[in-house]
């Protein structure tokens, strides 16, 4: 009865965690101003870089099947988090260079 008991502690304990991580980086993100974007877009993609690095470490750190799907899927998505982000950040700063004769708006 122990291991039940603490088994749903632990779950309520990481759904808490789980909500207020929401919730700051609700807060935090909607107060920052539009001029701050693109360089905190390159801060968090350095974050999903390291991301990347710990999803691989997780996947091949054990032989459960479970954890190398979840490791796996976690690589993936971190992967294209960080593409997605550099792109949508050379684009914004696309927009600061100054057009050549030819090129066209």
């Amino acid at each position: 009865m122990d291991t039940i008991t603490s088994e749903s502690t632990y779950l309520i304990y990481m759904g808490m965690i789980l909500m207020l991580a929401v919730f700051v980086g609700f807060e935090v993100i909607s107060k920052v101003p539009s001029k701050l974007h693109t360089p905190l877009m390159s801060g968090s993609n350095a974050i999903s870089g390291i991301t990347i690095v710990g999803a691989i470490m997780a996947s091949g750190s054990t032989e459960n099947n479970l954890s190398i799907i979840l490791g796996t899927s976690a690589v993936i998505f971190a992967t294209i988090n960080v593409v997605g982000g550099y792109v949508v950040t050379d684009r914004m700063l696309g927009m600061f260079r100054k057009m050549t004769d030819g090129e066209r708006k």
